[in-house]
């Protein structure tokens, strides 16, 4: 019995600690450095290459959510009373251990593939906690932030492959950065109540929540756009550019939607189709790419 309790307790503080972290956003960053080392080399990188790679972009990207939860403490008390800080699941001391265990473990793995990554390691981790300490309510300057942090995970892929300024890298970061940047924006739409109430400086908030939107359509639109360069430039195939057309015209329909979505609840429905749309597309062009059919 006394067993069956302590496997108990140790299963709901590994959730805890795992809602600390939203594991799902530190594995998509860890995928997107592999991504960018597969895309630089036109296939796969050696396995302790993709294993440090993978291991910087998520332990980075781990240790910014659980500063972002130290950080919407107070806010969370009365919004999200179930988080793990404000619901007592997880104590500050074990946060701070945590955040300190992600940080090292990201600058190690960083460390060990270049001395430019480690040194972009490091920038992404002061952008991780001023926009958590200071920039969140920046508005639009705090969702650029982000979204250059999304965008760079492609870049760190190159820096570790050993190519860090291979042309189909940093246009893939340029199309993170604007994809993402379309859905923090659409985000302050969502969420104006949660902002208002936080004094943030959202385009929703400053400008309506139409304008809001219409720029998020606007950057999607240049997402497509630019997501036809790597064919045309000649550094992927037709396979890439089957995969892209499929992904543009799904993305096209689903941002249509959020732009006319009438409710918060509705949107971020949508917001979550786009972001699995984004997530499904660069795995079938990391599948073709490593089989060498992009």
């Amino acid at each position: 019995m006394a067993d069956a309790v302590i496997v108990r307790a140790g299963m709901a503080k590994a959730r805890a600690l795992s809602d600390l972290v939203r594991t799902e956003l530190p594995l998509s960053a860890g995928i997107c450095v592999v991504a960018g080392e597969i895309l630089a080399l036109g296939g796969l990188p050696s396995l302790p290459v993709a294993i440090l790679g993978f291991a910087t972009g998520f332990f980075i990207s781990g240790s910014a959510m659980i500063t972002n939860e130290y950080f919407d403490l107070e806010v969370d008390r009365i919004n999200h009373p179930d988080r793990p800080l404000p619901s007592g699941r997880v104590s500050i001391l074990e946060m701070a251990v945590m955040a300190a265990l992600f940080s090292v473990a990201g600058l190690v793995a960083a460390a060990l593939l270049s001395p430019l990554l480690l040194a972009v390691a490091v920038l992404l981790l002061v952008i991780g906690i001023l926009y958590n300490w200071k920039l969140k309510e920046s508005g639009l300057p705090g969702n650029m932030m982000v979204a250059v942090s999304v965008g760079m995970t492609f870049i760190c892929g190159g820096m570790a492959a050993g190519r860090p300024m291979d042309g189909v890298v940093w246009t893939f970061g340029a199309m993170a950065f604007l994809f993402d940047l379309a859905e923090e924006i659409a985000g302050t739409a969502m969420d104006m109540e949660g902002d208002r109430q936080r004094g943030a400086r959202t385009l929703a908030l400053m400008y309506g929540r139409q304008p809001a939107l219409r720029a998020s359509m606007l950057l999607f639109a240049g997402f497509i756009g630019l997501s036809l360069l790597p064919y045309l430039a000649g550094w992927l195939g037709y396979g890439y550019l089957a995969a892209i057309l499929l992904a543009d015209t799904a993305i096209a329909y689903l941002a249509f939607g959020l732009y006319r979505s009438l409710t918060p609840r509705e949107g971020r429905a949508k917001m979550r189709r786009l972001y699995l749309t984004m997530t499904d597309m660069i795995v079938v062009i990391l599948l073709l790419t490593a089989a060498n059919l992009a």
